[in-house]
């Protein structure tokens, strides 16, 4: 069987493509049937099947069984290896898969624009502008660096390794268990006490200043093995801020050389301070023994260990797939419907731009991260079922106020595995079919109609939106500012 020289689409590689990829499989299994001059119809017929079932095949809509591949090879009178070649077998079909690929990403998806049928009808010229023009958005898009944009699209990487992990880290896990046994925590919430314990253990001292810079939480010295905590704390819980700047010098991070280090540090140290606070043997053990009377609930993992509701859902998320086998997602939402922290593992669809980012997009209004900013009874537990364009899924819902406002912190799963959770009972249910506009981000015509030329809304434009990145630093600390801090706080020499 000949095959025809072929070059690689703009802006993709046909040679890093997985082998079995059923968009090139499917075209293959079309060019082979043209060759040997059989219909659509015909070769359903000898293979037995509906014509409509063979075109969703040579579509690559459908991953074939290996069992299924040898039977149609067997009719094209072709081997199973030529099928499964990882090339496309015409510089047509090259074009045709690279469409295919574009518009199912996250760019195009992110554009609103209608999908365009790949038909005989539409010229090469025309895919290869099409595909030009795409490639151009992509580069435009990557070359934002230096901006938030970059920062965002390595949170996502982030986020999906953690996704691929289940939120776990046996290495941070491990080097928590090591740092408490220094300090003989038998278990349970560490308290205060514990905290200034561990850091004597490992040879600071703690000093609370009134003049920490307002860009910095706590400042090491590790000359003199000194952390600086800001005297007044607005409520903050003093334990994550020391235990945070212990996390760092244990895991030695030094200054961040780009965001993607930048970034990988903050959730490293977030997950050893709260692996501290929330140790994970005696954490697991409670959510074991909660689990079995099928009474799962953040609240109570928060009341157990004396945590922010916060922090409990994230050491939630840490520890119930690796030790329950549950899938979970988690979200931290603006008042305003923003989305400032994100994680899944349950295959729950969140809200993303075109560059996949997910902060910062709003998320759907009848989902209960942000129906429960509705509910009056702020005391008790809000939860609901969405049944979603990915399934129904259950979530529970708490708000939190902070510097910005307040925040509805969210830990859901899919409805098969609601029935672990105290909260399953809840007759509320919703019905969410975003990212179709129509959901919730148009207003009802009628409404449209009567107000048209009529309103005109003067918008809050967020400080954040046209801000650049600090000049000379990306991680937002005044460095002036910190070493005179340091040199002003420094102990005498003599």
């Amino acid at each position: 069987m000949a095959h025809d020289d072929v070059t690689p689409a703009p802006g993709r590689s046909t040679a890093d493509e997985d082998p079995t990829d059923q968009l090139t499989v499917g075209r293959r299994i079309r060019a082979r049937r043209l060759e040997q001059g059989l219909s659509l119809r015909e070769l359903a017929q000898a293979l037995d099947r509906a014509p409509s079932q063979l075109s969703v095949i040579e579509n690559g809509r459908r991953e074939l069984r290996l069992g299924e591949l040898r039977r149609i090879a067997a009719v094209l009178e072709v081997e199973v290896a030529d099928l499964l070649r990882p090339e496309p077998p015409t510089r047509r079909a090259a074009l045709e898969i690279a469409l295919e690929r574009a518009q199912a990403g996250t760019l195009y998806q992110g554009l609103d624009l209608p999908e365009l049928p790949v038909r005989r009808s539409l010229s090469d010229a025309a895919i290869e502008t099409i595909l030009g023009l795409h490639e151009e958005l992509r580069r435009l898009h990557e070359e934002r660096a230096a901006t938030p944009e970059e920062a965002r699209r390595v949170n996502g990487q982030l986020r999906e390794e953690q996704s691929r992990s289940g939120n776990y880290s046996p290495e941070l896990e491990i080097t928590a268990r090591e740092l408490l046994d220094r300090i003989d925590h038998a278990g349970g919430p560490l308290s205060h006490r514990k905290v200034s314990l561990l850091a004597g253990e490992l040879g600071f001292t703690l000093h609370s200043v009134p003049d920490l810079p307002h860009s910095t939480r706590s400042i090491t010295d590790a000359e003199t093995m000194r952390i600086y905590l800001p005297l007044e704390r607005g409520g903050a819980d003093p334990r994550i801020t020391v235990l945070q700047a212990i996390a760092a010098h244990v895991l030695g991070e030094q200054e961040p050389a780009d965001y993607g280090e930048l970034l990988r540090q903050r959730v490293e140290v977030n997950y050893l301070a709260s692996a501290l606070l929330l140790p994970e043997e005696g954490a697991a053990e409670f959510l074991r023994a909660a689990k079995a009377q099928r009474e799962l609930s953040v609240e109570d993992l928060r009341d157990e260990f004396g945590v922010s509701y916060e922090m409990a859902a994230h050491r939630f998320t840490n520890l119930v797939t690796r030790h329950l086998d549950i899938p979970v997602h988690f979200l931290k939402t603006h008042s305003s419907g923003a989305i400032l922290k994100a994680y899944q593992n349950d295959e729950v669809r969140f809200p993303t731009d075109a560059l996949g980012a997910v902060e910062g997009q709003v998320v759907c209004r009848w989902w209960s991260a942000r129906q429960v900013f509705m509910s009056e009874d702020r005391m008790s537990p809000y939860c609901q079922y969405t049944d979603k364009p990915g399934g129904t899924y259950w979530c529970t819902s708490h708000i939190e106020s902070g510097q910005g406002g307040e925040y509805s912190i969210s830990v859901g799963t899919r409805f098969e595995h609601t029935r672990w959770f105290r909260g399953r009972e809840t007759t509320r249910r919703f019905a969410s079919s975003c990212p179709d506009p129509t959901c919730c981000r148009r207003p009802r015509p009628e409404l449209a109609e009567r107000w048209q030329g009529s309103a005109w809304p003067v918008a809050r434009l967020h400080a954040s939106l046209l801000a650049a990145m600090p000049s000379g630093t990306f991680t937002g600390v005044d460095r002036v500012a910190m070493l005179e801090f340091l040199d002003r706080h420094a102990p005498q020499q003599h």
